[in-house]
């Protein structure tokens, strides 16, 4: 067991209830991304253990990490099997991501791919670019939650725009937050944020090769939940 304390201001029930959530951030927007305490739960469950946490405000913090101990002290760690090969590919994604930094790190994951990646922070520039630019588009990679207008709506929208266009969602958030925005009820691609640049490069790969399917409108969306309530 590790365990790790301080003195500081501590934090308050419902914050202490949400720290490991991806994207999860105390921070001014700018300041912090949220992924830190994500990237350690996931980093101590992928190892067996677990990790603990119990903060009082005004009274600091303390985490503790459990591990599982060897049995045998002398054993040589095997050497990690080499990674796969990240997927790669040469066509346009249009990623539209309203956070500074998961769009910079998603564009550069791809770009290294080999995509030519043409990237908006709202939904507007998303749809301009594809109304006055007859630039290919093979992809769309967008955020579920955004600002002002939801990804879903955006790409329904762009769908009738260009037909053919593919579609990849992606979030932080929980299933039940998702499933409010009419995703996880459709017929759609998704990937869980935080990934990794073998992860996203692997989904976006699988869906430019799956076979093109029809993407439900929001109209169909919201009709299916209501018939299933």
């Amino acid at each position: 067991m590790l365990a790790v304390s301080d003195t500081g201001t501590g934090m308050r029930e419902e914050t202490r209830e949400r720290i490991f959530d991806p994207f999860c951030t105390t921070k001014e927007k700018g300041k912090g991304t949220g992924l830190g305490l994500s990237t350690v739960y996931g980093i101590v469950k992928q190892s067996g253990g677990n990790i603990w946490v119990y903060s009082e405000e005004g009274h600091g913090t303390t985490f503790k990490v459990y591990l599982p101990q060897l049995k045998n002290t002398s054993q040589q760690a095997e050497a990690p099997a080499a990674e796969a090969a990240i997927p790669s590919g040469s066509e346009t994604i249009l990623l539209l991501e309203d956070e500074d930094v998961v769009r910079g790190l998603a564009r550069q994951i791809l770009e290294h791919a080999g995509y030519n990646v043409v990237a908006a922070s709202r939904g507007e520039e998303a749809l301009r670019f594809c109304n006055e630019k007859s630039q290919q588009v093979d992809l769309l990679l967008t955020d579920v939650v955004m600002p002002e207008t939801s990804g879903k709506e955006i790409a329904d929208r762009l769908s009738q725009m260009r037909p053919g266009l593919r579609v990849l969602f992606m979030s932080g958030y929980t299933d039940e937050a998702i499933v409010h925005h009419g995703v996880l009820d459709s017929n759609v691609e998704f990937i869980q944020k935080p990934f990794t640049p073998a992860a996203l490069a692997k989904k976006v790969r699988e869906v430019l090769d799956s076979e093109l399917t029809s993407l439900p409108s929001a109209v169909e969306s919201r009709a299916g939940q209501e018939g299933r309530a």
